[in-house]
Formats: C-alpha cells, structure tokens, sequence
C-alpha cells in the first residue's frame, strides 16, 4: 500500500471546505488544481487562499485566471530556526489535529481514498455539530450536595 497524503481546503475559522486524498506521490499543485475544480461551484464566493510553500509556482497565475482567487503563499523567514507559528497556517494545522482526534483518521485504516475522505466529512460533520449542542454535564444520582 503507498502513503496517502490529505489535501484540506478550510474556511478561516477551520472549518472543512473540501478535502481530497491521494497517494503520496502527486503533487501539491496538482492536487489543488483537483480540489478548486472541484469546489468551484459550490464556493463561488471565494477570493483569497492561504497556502504553504508546497504549493508555490504557477498555481497562483492558474487560480487568478480560472477562478479569480488570489493566493497567497506564507514563507518560513531565513532566520527561522525550528518550529514557529506561521500566520494563517496555523488554522489549517489545527483543522488536522481536529480530524486525528477522529479513530477512524487518527491513522490510516482505509485502503480506497473515497473512504478516507468520506470520514474527513464525517468527522467535521461531528464537530460542527457538537459545537451547536456540547455534552451536557452528567449529574450523578445520589450524589451529596455541599451545603
């Protein structure tokens, strides 16, 4: 089996857009040519795309002309040593620790994509909506009350 690789589109609060699986070997450029393409009617109102250094190259000229969508790639400083927050990256990367949090994607037990990127939804349809009704605190019967 070959590594899969999860490409996120989100919101800028974080919030799944689209997502697309793949093997490992395809490219960074190309699997954002996939996922505008594919998001481009249902998300019309787009104008600006943060993105990694992964992405660099002609994509930009690409988004501006198809779609009318300016990106903008966030670059790691020269002096940077280790890890550091990067602006707007950050969002995307918290996104990923929300869907690891989910069993089925904390690793990768699917072998077709489709099924991996079918519990991507899922998982973020589950946060949504735990963000409208959280779980209430379960009170324990016969407990002691202070006084």
């Amino acid at each position: 089996m070959l590594g899969r690789k999860r490409h996120y589109l989100v919101d800028t609060e974080g919030h799944l857009l689209a997502v697309l699986v793949e093997r490992a070997d395809i490219g960074d450029r190309e699997a954002a040519c996939w996922v505008f393409s594919h998001i481009a009617a249902r998300w019309t109102e787009l104008q600006k795309v943060w993105a990694d250094q992964g992405y660099t190259g002609d994509l930009a000229d690409w988004l501006r002309a198809e779609y009318g969508i300016d990106l903008e790639i966030v670059v790691r400083s020269t002096e940077q040593a280790g890890f550091t927050v990067r602006p707007r990256r950050w969002v995307v990367e918290r996104t990923i620790a929300w869907q690891g949090r989910s069993r089925r994607l904390s690793k990768a037990y699917e072998h077709a994509a489709d099924y991996s990127e079918a519990w991507c939804y899922i998982a973020s349809i589950q946060l949504l909506l735990r963000r409208l009704r959280p779980p209430q605190q379960r009170e324990v019967p016969y407990a002691r009350k202070a006084a």
